[in-house]
């Protein structure tokens, strides 16, 4: 399957990245990237793997990184709508679709 990012995920994904950047070290933001990819990749292979949301969503958690990706799947399509930070507030994202 085909995985694209939400414009406003795609954001997320920037902002969590430059926060690992200034506040780790530029290392820790390319793990930080490398696995997103590697749950993104597992997503288009599995769609399944998330655990249900409201609204026909699910939701992965990454392994490494206190994040978890908000995901729909479109026929074949899954698009990634929200990274969210686990600690952020619930509702974070809720409106993308």
């Amino acid at each position: 399957m085909k995985t694209t990012l939400h414009p406003e995920a795609e954001r997320d994904l920037l902002e969590a990245a430059s926060f690992y950047e200034r506040e780790g070290s530029p290392a820790l933001a390319m793990r930080f990237i490398a696995e997103f990819k590697r749950m993104a990749t597992l997503l288009g292979e599995q769609p399944g793997i998330g655990s249900p949301r409201s609204r026909g969503r699910r939701g992965l958690a990454m392994s490494v990184f206190p994040y978890t990706l908000v995901y729909k799947t479109f026929g074949d399509e899954i698009k990634i709508l929200v990274i969210k930070h686990d600690s952020r507030r619930p509702g974070y994202g809720g409106s993308r679709s």
